[in-house]
């Protein structure tokens, strides 16, 4: 989770593979109901639990989107596009992307020290 200043605020693990929906359901993140969340579609059904939230329309076999809805889902990405970069940032230290070899109690400290590092070299950039 990040804040409007695009810094890492929140980060929840797992062991193995989980869903995003799934996860965000266990960690039982205590969200205040004036935050608005800006999900994408790996959090469809979100709007039982938070009722602030931005998500995008789905298309299926039965709805096809039309040009206004493609154009609003385009305005969502265009907001969302900072947790992929962060995403993104994360990866390059390669612990979420490889097999985990060390102690599993120091997985969860891991993440977070390399979030505060990415939180770190941000503001750097922008005191520059």
């Amino acid at each position: 989770m990040i804040d409007q200043n695009h810094r890492i605020i929140c980060v929840d693990t797992t062991h193995g593979k989980e869903h995003d929906f799934f996860l965000f359901k266990n960690s039982k993140l205590a969200m205040k109901e004036y935050i608005q969340a800006k999900v994408d579609l790996g959090y469809v059904g979100i709007d039982k639990y938070h009722p602030n939230i931005e998500i995008p329309k789905k298309s299926s076999k039965n709805y096809k989107l039309t040009t206004e809805d493609k154009k609003e889902n385009q305005e969502k990405a265009s907001k969302r596009i900072f947790v992929e970069h962060i995403n993104a940032k994360i990866k390059t230290f390669q612990i979420l992307k490889q097999k985990y070899r060390n102690r599993r109690k120091r997985y969860n400290l891991r993440v977070n020290l390399i979030c505060g590092l990415i939180n770190f070299d941000r503001g750097m950039k922008v005191v520059k």
